[in-house]
């Protein structure tokens, strides 16, 4: 008889974990989430379905390649590629709605059809906040996202990492200084490469470009000024450019920083880097990419900026904004390789309740009790000796263990077992709940 079976594989490029993982992966979800609703972000949610017409309005090249695109019936739909396009729509269709600025958080799946390779998913979670301002938006909001940023990372367990941050005026304004504006995002996206190619390489791309050799100097001159930030802010002051649209970064960037330093953020997990450009050309002000000091392979584990016009595909009101995003499936992803993560949790239950008897009707009510309390339960209700319950519970890590039987029944107790210490108590079921919680 032929095995008609077909073989279970997950398609390349979508990650799927076992419990112990996808708990860790949760908790670190959760702590995102909770870092940004403490800045007062609103969450929001958009479909993962939308209309071609509408989530393709300013693709093209590249991203229009990488889409996943259908019909169904009369509809021509295609999957979300980030979470910034559904939010343009989200806000140009709900701008008589919203306060502004709209402070939003999302943090949901996007989709790529890129080559699957080590560490690129087609399947992966984005965490995002922007402010979207309406006509204006004050430029104090570029301050607070490091702030954002710096409480998010810390949160998720790590104190040494930097956010570099850069603003694109200073950079645009070089380059209209040495008349090479109609080719500054080329010579952006080279640049933002410096740190994944070397210098010697960003050269010879410029000069392919067309850039001549004297305003290469002057470019490499420009993204090579070091020190500290001060120092840095004092090199930009003295450097002799008066293209008013350098001016105006400049005092941006200085504002930015200012603002920084009231948040408390500590000096050492900040600083200007003049290389950071943002190879996305809609970036018009202060730019971010956060890198863990640690993992320097990881590259950047958090970047975004500052944009003019969120919405102009979609209305013709001008809506600024500044975001930031966290790509967590990846991050996630290359940590566990550089086995930086502790995967110790393999159980959601508190406590595992289990009768000594073949009559496990006699756990429900206490299981109830416990829940009502707040503690996460699990009955078990095979028929199977004792010893093969809590090699259950020790399989799983679950912390306490509940044992009813008849003495319990008979002294309206419980038999509460602690199984990290080995202790086994018999008393009452709200005793077992303090201690459960932690609160005896």
């Amino acid at each position: 008889m032929a095995n008609n079976k077909i073989q279970p594989r997950t398609l390349a490029g979508f990650m799927e974990l076992l419990p112990n993982e996808q708990i860790l992966f949760n908790q670190m979800k959760e702590k995102i989430q909770k870092s940004y609703e403490k800045f007062g972000y609103l969450p929001l949610n958009t479909p993962i379905v939308e209309l071609a017409d509408v989530l393709l309005a300013k693709a093209g090249g590249e991203t229009e390649k990488q889409i996943y695109r259908f019909n169904k019936g009369e509809h021509d739909l295609a999957l979300r590629f980030d979470l910034t396009v559904p939010l343009a729509k989200y806000v140009a269709m709900h701008y008589g709605e919203l306060s502004f600025p709209f402070k939003r958080y999302q943090i949901g799946k996007v989709y790529r059809g890129e080559r699957p390779q080590k560490g690129r998913f087609r399947e992966f979670y984005q965490c995002d906040i922007d402010i979207i301002g309406d006509t204006e938006l004050n430029n104090l909001y570029d301050a607070e996202l490091p702030n954002v940023i710096y409480t998010t990372f810390q949160e998720l367990g790590f104190s040494d990492f930097t956010i570099h941050i850069n603003n694109r005026k200073i950079l645009n304004g070089l380059f209209s200084s040495l008349n090479l504006t109609e080719i500054s995002t080329d010579i952006m996206r080279i640049i933002d490469k410096i740190a994944k190619i070397g210098e010697e390489n960003v050269i010879k791309e410029l000069s392919a470009l067309g850039v001549s050799s004297e305003a290469i100097s002057k470019i490499m001159n420009f993204i090579a000024i070091s020190g500290s930030n001060d120092e840095k802010l004092n090199a930009l002051d003295n450097i002799g450019i008066t293209d008013e649209l350098f001016v105006k970064g400049l005092s941006e960037l200085k504002e930015v920083v200012k603002c920084i330093r009231l948040f408390g953020m500590s000096e050492n997990n900040f600083m200007i880097d003049l290389t950071i450009a943002r190879g996305l050309d809609y970036y018009t002000g202060t730019v971010y990419e956060t890198f863990l000091n640690d993992y320097p392979e990881l590259g950047s584990v958090c970047s975004g900026g500052r944009y003019d016009n969120l919405a102009e595909y979609y209305t013709d009101k001008k809506l600024p904004g500044v975001g930031i995003s966290i790509g967590l499936t990846r991050l996630f992803y290359k940590l566990n390789e550089l086995q930086a993560l502790k995967f110790d949790k393999r159980a959601i239950a508190d406590v595992l309740v289990v009768s000594a008897s073949d009559d496990i009707s006699v756990c429900l009510p206490i299981a109830t009790k416990l829940r009502n309390s707040d503690i996460n339960t699990e009955v078990y209700m095979e028929n199977k000796k004792i010893k093969a319950k809590f090699k259950y519970a020790d399989k799983l890590s679950v912390p306490f263990v509940i044992v009813i039987g008849e003495t319990e029944l008979e002294t309206n107790t419980v038999s509460l077992k602690n199984m990290s210490t080995g202790e086994q108590l018999q008393i009452s079921i709200e005793d077992a709940i303090k201690i459960i919680k932690g609160t005896n």
